[in-house]
């Protein structure tokens, strides 16, 4: 399989959420978002795609329409790129979770694949589902694929061939993009 993926991560959400575990809630852009948001589509919008993927929530919807618009062609949404379930987390302040659970949440990281925060997903379900999404994209070309902070960290965290205990560390910047070729997660078995 030939080809280049580039995955995007959402530009920085809407301010009343700073703090909050929004996982998949969906929201808009800051102000600040939206400046990144017309910064990334005119520096994207000069690249050919064969594809550009979403997840369909409105914070990676409206960057990949707007890459389109500029750049010609389509998108495809895809919900497998969504951003975690944080289950009854969502919404609520990190500092809340805290104080209600202590340490709790760094069970996130210790055991990926038992502990559901909230009651969601757990890491490794996040990682089968990405690496699943990354699986359906198209073949060869270059795609785009405008998604979250989980899955992109699922996917680098795989192709770096670390442990899910590790994935907090390949959380990416929002309006980071993350540049693979298109065989980067083929072999080496699912985690």
């Amino acid at each position: 399989m030939s080809g280049e993926v580039l995955l995007v991560r959402h530009p920085p959400v809407a301010q009343h959420w700073a703090g909050r575990c929004y996982g998949r809630s969906d929201m808009g852009w800051s102000r600040a978002g939206a400046a990144l948001a017309r910064r990334l589509a005119a520096e994207l919008a000069v690249e050919t795609f064969d594809a550009i993927v979403h997840s369909g929530a409105i914070r990676t919807r409206r960057l990949a329409g707007w890459v389109a618009r500029r750049g010609g062609g389509a998108t495809i949404a895809d919900p497998r790129w969504v951003e975690r379930d944080f289950g009854s987390w969502e919404g609520r302040s990190w500092d809340a979770i805290w104080r209600e659970t202590g340490d709790l949440m760094d069970r996130m990281m210790t055991d990926p694949h038992g502990f559901r925060p909230g009651g969601g997903e757990t890491g490794g379900e996040l990682s089968r589902r990405a690496l699943a999404a990354w699986d359906a994209l198209p073949q060869g070309g270059r795609v785009l694929v405008v998604t979250h902070g989980g899955p992109i960290a699922a996917i680098g965290t795989h192709v770096a061939g670390r442990p899910l205990e590790r994935m907090i560390e390949a959380v990416p910047a929002c309006g980071a993009i993350l540049r693979l070729p298109r065989d980067a997660c083929s072999g080496g078995g699912r985690r």
